[in-house]
């Protein structure tokens, strides 16, 4: 589980700094990225139930809520959402939910062929008593 931990953090930063992947709202500040899913141990894939191939990238996101101080916790949501190819071959993406201490991250996985360009939609919901926050990003796909 360490293992798996410390790929998505390395990918969530290194990411970051190359292309700022986040949404902020008010009360809340969403990461995201999106990999193949070979970067991922394949012992830890098994043990999380998510699917490694060369055809198979995975979408992360991380909900943050801002507290009055300046500092951010990592909080539960409920996500939805999916993935669609130029042709407009949909996926609805099933998000998989990984705690590891304060840490609470999102995956879903989803099939794509080599230099495909994917579209996603996601709907965050961290409140359920408030509306969802969009999620949205293009990113081409190559096979590892």
């Amino acid at each position: 589980m360490k293992t798996l931990f410390n790929a998505i953090f390395l990918l969530m930063f290194s990411t970051a700094v190359m292309a700022q992947q986040t949404v902020e709202t008010p009360d809340y500040i969403i990461h995201y990225n999106a990999f193949n899913s070979t970067v991922i141990d394949a012992d830890a894939a098994k043990k999380n139930k998510l699917v490694r191939s060369k055809y198979t990238a995975m979408l992360n996101i991380s909900v943050f809520a801002k507290n009055a101080d300046g500092s951010s916790s990592a909080v539960k949501s409920f996500n939805s959402g999916t993935v669609e190819n130029l042709l407009g071959q949909q996926q609805q993406l099933e998000f998989v939910t990984i705690a590891e201490g304060k840490a609470v991250y999102y995956i879903a996985s989803f099939r794509f062929a080599n230099e495909e360009v994917m579209n996603f939609k996601v709907a965050v919901q961290p409140d359920p008593n408030k509306q969802p926050i969009a999620v949205n990003l293009t990113q081409k796909f190559y096979v590892e």
